[in-house]
């Protein structure tokens, strides 16, 4: 690990500040990605700029209207929340699939929306081929073990999967990023804070220079209210999905679907929203025909490699079982 200079920020402003006279500096929430990367090799920072000590950004906050947890706030805590439990189920259920129940305590929302990929080549610099890592060295993944590797959203320079649960849930349910830098603040679409890998792999997200997350905002409606997240993987728990769904379902008194919310993770190289899915199911009934249907529309555009091709027909049935869960709570709940 590189020798780096340690500074506590007292303000987002001095953070900022501190940033973007350093271009070599990086945030620290709970450290549980970015310390990792430092022990590796993968990053290597000239200082750490603590955030976590900035009072004001660790509050949950929720009205008729909205959602907004704060960008210092803990993944557990933001987990256990009560009107997030009530009203926004679906991200409570990602944020407890994530991870470890110590690491929970530890990450913080912010930290975990600017999670980088568990692809092994990327982590492992002992692999040259990495244009995330090294832009123009190629991508050993494209001809590597594969098996986890995304089958959504790739390119020919870069095949990492998005590990994240949370943003998945997110996406699903419309969320917006607030963010503070040296222009001042400004808000994104959570689907647009994610980009695709293209030609520039290296860039994750579109943040300007010296840029923070404040806070997450999330509107309330009833796909919110009514929803969930499915999450499939190798083992139980400490692991990163090989398929997961966000669903989201609003259901008239008739039984047929007003409004429903789908996104994918663990499949591309950020968070998926179906959009065809949805539109299949609006208008519809609420039943494991229709859900059958709909879900045979996910992961449409899918680009399997040797390994991972399986992963099609996973996302389809993890859509599929996701949303018959979700109507079975909610036929349980109204009798």
């Amino acid at each position: 690990m590189r020798t780096f200079e340690y500074t506590r920020a007292d303000a987002l402003e001095t953070a900022v500040a501190l940033l973007q006279g350093d271009p070599s500096a990086a945030p620290l929430g709970g450290g549980t990605t970015l310390i990792d990367l430092m022990k590796c090799g993968v990053a290597d920072p000239s200082r750490l700029v603590d955030l976590t000590w900035i009072p004001g950004h660790d509050a949950v906050e929720a009205d008729a209207s909205a959602l907004r947890i704060g960008a210092l706030c803990r993944m557990s805590d933001v987990a256990a929340h009560p009107e997030v439990r009530r009203r926004w189920p679906a991200i409570s259920r990602a944020l407890l699939l994530g991870a470890s129940q110590q690491l929970r305590n530890m990450a913080t929302i912010g930290g975990n929306l600017m999670q980088r990929t568990r692809c092994g080549y990327f982590r492992d610099p002992s692999f040259t081929e990495c244009n995330k890592r090294d832009p123009g060295s190629g991508c050993a993944a494209m001809h590597g073990e594969n098996r986890g590797h995304a089958v959504l959203g790739t390119s020919e320079h870069c095949i990492a999967t998005y590990p994240g649960d949370l943003a998945v849930a997110l996406t699903a349910l419309d969320a917006v990023v607030h963010l503070l830098g040296p222009d001042g603040s400004r808000t994104l679409p959570v689907d647009a804070f994610f980009l695709l890998p293209g030609e520039t792999p290296q860039h994750e997200h579109p943040l300007r220079p010296a840029e923070l997350i404040t806070a997450v905002e999330v509107p309330a409606s009833a796909c919110a209210a009514r929803s969930s997240y499915l999450k499939v993987r190798d083992r139980v728990s400490y692991e990163f999905a090989a398929a997961s769904a966000a669903v989201g379902l609003e259901v008239r008194p008739d039984g047929c679907i007003a409004d429903a919310r789908v996104a994918l993770g663990g499949v591309a190289t950020k968070p998926w929203r179906e959009r065809d899915v949805e539109a299949a199911l609006t208008g519809r009934p609420a039943s494991a025909a229709v859900f059958r249907e709909a879900a045979e529309l996910a992961a449409a555009d899918a680009r399997p490699r040797r390994h991972n091709a399986y992963k099609v027909e996973l996302a389809r049935r993890t859509v599929e079982r996701a949303l018959l869960t979700l109507s079975a709570t909610r036929e349980d709940e109204e009798r």
